[in-house]
């Protein structure tokens, strides 16, 4: 449970050796087991406070002798003077930010040094570590104060999303600063990353920093769901929220589990480039005799290529009255082929592989509303937008209109972004956060740079638009992808390559693999990189009725209230 105590904690041991590289080197004055990996710890000087982690924890002696016979036969006051003297324990502590607490008090420099820090001349930070304590400085776990310093207090934008393992005081995440780049979520499966992510939605929703996109692919996220591992009833953001969050169900009539979505999403069959179809290529078998037939339906038909394709008979023939000669009708694929210099089986292998795309239930000829249209008024409006792909769970279904509905919306957040710079009228779009599950599918090596995510993930907010990502397998996602996420909040991970990808491009990785291989695999997650100060494991909080309680502003003793229903479709019960 989370600690009050703001009272500084007393001394773990003292400074013995190490440096910027290696990290400082720390005699334990306290049993052992009193501290663990992943510690908060603070280090004093006179002049600064230094701020790390507990990276490592080793035994040592001053004889090994000692440390080889046991000493159980010994009297029990010679037993006393032996451990902590002659045998004893090291901690690493992995120094990442330093705090300028200036010249004493009393010292003639001390006036002159506040006034360069009014003035903004001085820095007193925290800032990188460039230096080093000198020996026998005193180490201390972190205090309340000293994560509030780091990680900032609840309120406005900081949000809190979890505590430390050992003293349980509150760490936030500021969300103005998480939404300034793309993020990720990462975790092995069954360690909770759909909960996490929830959480950090609603705290975005909240604080309303930035309007919300998110890619339901199983239909987790907007309405109730049931915790698999507890057999408890979980809230989903549309209970969270009402009004200010809309799911969108894909096709007509969509419904997401027993609920109906608020609009529907139809596409029409001119909405789709080649480009899309060579993104699923891999599902459907294409070629590259596939791809050039592609382009050349293009150059045919531009963008109506897909309805006009689908429109002819791939199989129509005419016959000769007078020598019984069959040839191809003029509607059929194979006189297409012909006519563009195409090779017909060819054409005809695409045409069967297509069809089955094109009778999707959500592929029209004529959408009664443009679904991005809707997307787009309710997110500039100040709601947050939920897609609920329903019975549609097919991985192409997800690749295609993920794809598709990303590249419309970042068009027009580009269009405004460049109309408010170019002074040509209006004003800077709302930041949007597009939320993607199962990343590896959509940016990988091969991909990434064929869809409208790596185009965003690489821009780094340029037009307003960023990633959240959430993904088990960030070893799939391209490097350069991953080299480009600000924030990373992951969870346990089991394979070396996985902990490769997340720390990548991160300073101190080779100190923080052993800790984020060694996190609980429920509820323990690590902090790093551009949302927070400095990289730190946390333990999460819960999404649970305390939770739900504190983000809707009510007391934890009030009256229970039920989450969303049916009936509470066009009341704004918020």
């Amino acid at each position: 449970m989370p600690q009050d105590s703001n009272e500084p904690s007393g001394p773990l041991g003292y400074v013995v050796g190490g440096g910027l590289k290696s990290g400082l080197r720390v005699r334990l004055t306290i049993p052992a087991d009193g501290v663990q990996e992943g510690g908060f710890v603070v280090c004093e000087t006179p002049r600064y406070r230094y701020y790390g982690l507990i990276t490592d924890l080793q035994l040592g002696a001053t004889d090994p002798r000692f440390a080889d016979e046991k000493s159980d036969r010994l009297p029990a006051g010679i037993q006393g003077a032996l451990y902590g003297k002659t045998l004893y324990t090291t901690l690493e502590m992995y120094s990442t930010l330093l705090l300028d607490r200036g010249p004493e008090l009393t010292a003639p420099e001390r006036a002159e040094w506040e006034a360069r820090v009014a003035t903004g001349d001085e820095n007193p930070g925290p800032k990188p570590v460039k230096t080093v304590p000198a020996h026998h400085a005193p180490v201390r776990p972190a205090d309340a104060a000293d994560v509030a310093a780091i990680f900032g207090e609840e309120g406005g934008v900081n949000f809190v999303v979890g505590h430390t393992i050992e003293q349980g005081h509150p760490v936030c995440l500021d969300l103005e600063r998480f939404v300034k780049r793309s993020s990720g979520i990462f975790g092995a499966t069954g360690t909770g990353k759909s909960f996490l992510t929830r959480m950090v939605l609603a705290g975005l929703m909240k604080t309303n920093v930035a309007a919300a996109l998110v890619f339901d692919m199983h239909n987790e996220y907007g309405f109730d769901d049931t915790d698999s591992d507890r057999g408890e009833r979980v809230w989903g953001l549309k209970s969270l929220f009402r009004s200010q969050v809309e799911v969108a169900g894909l096709g007509a009539g969509s419904m997401a589990g027993a609920n109906r979505s608020d609009f529907d999403v139809l596409l029409s069959a001119e909405e789709f480039t080649i480009d899309d179809i060579l993104l699923i290529g891999e599902k459907l078998s294409l070629t590259e005799t596939s791809a050039v037939t592609l382009h050349a339906l293009e150059r045919s038909f531009g963008n109506k290529w897909f309805a006009k394709f689908m429109a002819m008979d791939p199989s129509a023939e005419e016959i000769d009255p007078d020598t019984g000669k069959k040839t191809p009708a003029p509607n059929s694929v194979a006189f297409w082929a012909r006519f563009s210099n195409v090779n017909e089986e060819a054409a005809k292998g695409l045409y069967r592989r297509l069809k089955p795309i094109y009778d999707k239930p959500y592929i029209v000829d004529k959408p009664p509303i443009d679904a991005v249209a809707e997307i787009v008024n309710r997110l500039e409006g100040g709601r947050h937008v939920i897609l609920s792909f329903g019975r549609f769970e097919a991985e192409e279904d997800y690749l295609l209109v993920s794809n598709i509905l990303t590249r419309r919306i970042r068009d027009k957040w580009v269009k405004a972004t460049e109309n408010f710079k170019g002074g040509l009228g209006g004003s800077a779009p709302r930041p949007l956060v597009i939320v993607v599950e199962e990343a590896h599918k959509l940016l990988s090596p091969g991909v990434s740079r064929q869809t409208a995510f790596g185009t965003i993930a690489r821009e780094l907010r340029k037009y307003n638009v960023t990633l959240l990502i959430v993904d088990q397998r960030p070893s799939g996602i391209d490097d350069e992808v991953m080299s480009q996420l600000g924030t990373r909040v992951t969870g346990w991970l089991g394979d070396d390559d996985d902990i490769r990808a997340v720390l990548s491009g991160l300073a101190g990785r080779d100190q923080l693999r052993g800790m984020l291989a060694r996190l609980q695999e429920k509820e323990e997650v690590l902090l790093l990189g551009w949302g927070v100060k400095m990289p730190i494991p946390i333990r999460s909080r819960r999404y649970d009725k305390r939770f739900y309680d504190e983000i809707r502003g009510r007391s934890a003793t009030a009256a229970p209230e039920r989450p969303y229903r049916l009936e509470d479709a066009n009341a704004d019960l918020f």
